[in-house]
């Protein structure tokens, strides 16, 4: 198979294959979008615009991105995946401001999974007196990213049987408080202290590695991966 028919496994390679008009690239991008809708929500809601309004703009903006081919100049040696959706989206309430109300629920839209009430609480929930837009969307980049990986990682521990333990030791990885010791885990998984300890240390290696991968899909070059880390986490 020709490489460039292969199915596109990174941010910017969907990107650039729906900009192609490649179907399977179409439903990746979807796919994408899908992850990544709530960063866009949230900058749009501080922008100014109401809950429904910014549901509206941001089905728009994403029903533009897939359906109507509108990722022609991006360009993945020209940034990040990040900053590429960031610019998509002003670019495109740019255009929005003066027909804002064309836009109604219930037309033609992308069907992203958007819980209105969920978001809103959620928005609610992460704002912070005086954020910008661009930083609370940066946050929320961030925490969406994070989540993913955890999922990655759920997802590979259940494929072997061993989801209770990930869900039991996952807390020592994020630095939740309701961790407790390696001793009380211990108990709960019905394993010695020194079990847990050697389970923690994979389980945060392999959090590091799938941090690591998660990020190369979205930016130009290796290079970028530690930037792109503290650039990310320095945002949180």
């Amino acid at each position: 198979m020709h490489p460039d028919q292969r199915f596109p496994t990174t941010q910017w390679s969907v990107v650039v294959a729906a900009a192609r008009d490649d179907s399977s690239a179409h439903d990746a991008l979807a796919a994408l979008c899908t992850r990544y809708w709530y960063p866009v929500f949230a900058f749009v809601r501080r922008q100014g615009h109401s809950t429904d309004d910014a549901q509206d703009l941001t089905q728009g903006f994403f029903t533009r991105l897939i359906e109507k081919g509108d990722v022609g100049d991006a360009d993945r040696n020209r940034g990040r995946f990040r900053s590429f959706l960031l610019a998509a989206c002003q670019h495109f309430l740019a255009n929005e401001r003066d027909r804002a109300a064309a836009l109604k629920r219930g037309g033609d839209r992308v069907a992203l999974d958007i819980d209105l009430a969920a978001a809103e609480a959620r928005y609610q929930h992460a704002l912070s007196d005086g954020e910008t837009p661009e930083r609370l969307y940066g946050r929320q980049w961030c925490l969406t990213l994070l989540a993913a990986v955890l999922d990655d990682l759920r997802d590979e521990y259940a494929r072997t049987g061993h989801e209770r333990v990930f869900d039991r030791l996952a807390s020592f990885v994020t630095s939740n408080d309701d961790a407790g010791t390696h001793a009380d885990a211990a108990k709960d998984l019905g394993m010695t202290p020194g079990a847990v300890k050697v389970a923690v240390h994979r389980l945060r290696r392999r959090y590091r590695e799938a941090l690591r991968k998660r990020v190369g899909d979205t930016v130009a070059s290796p290079d970028e991966i530690d930037d792109e880390i503290r650039v990310l986490l320095g945002g949180l």
